[in-house]
């Protein structure tokens, strides 16, 4: 299983940016898949997640501004960014809660990370 993100890169405050995942591999079944990112200095947190059901969660700093989505028939999850901050900047990971074969449990899988930089 592989994750491969994109979609990172530099914007001034304010603007915004899409980062998109795309898990491949032998899969049976996909939990949740979801955005985290970490700061400088800061252990990383979770940014968004969204379930099986399409049900969003988000954390309380980017309601209202950033967007999680899914494609489940390319395997790909989608973050909008939207009014973003200087504070912002940092390394943002996909991840991915599934299994791989019925006879198996829920696996953690991460994607390598893209950077987004928020200038001021």
């Amino acid at each position: 299983v592989q994750l491969q993100a994109s979609g990172g890169g530099s914007v001034q405050a304010g603007g915004s940016l899409r980062l998109s995942c795309a898990v491949s591999g032998s899969i049976f079944y996909i939990n949740t898949m979801g955005w985290y990112r970490q700061t400088p200095g800061e252990q990383r947190e979770l940014v968004a997640t969204i379930n099986h059901g399409s049900t969003p969660n988000y954390a309380d700093s980017v309601k209202g501004r950033f967007t999680i989505s899914k494609d489940i028939r390319k395997n790909t999850v989608y973050l909008e960014m939207n009014s973003l901050k200087p504070a912002e900047t940092g390394v943002y990971y996909c991840n991915a809660v599934l299994i791989r074969r019925p006879d198996l449990g829920p696996e953690t899988y991460w994607g390598q990370g893209t950077l987004v930089t928020v200038s001021s």
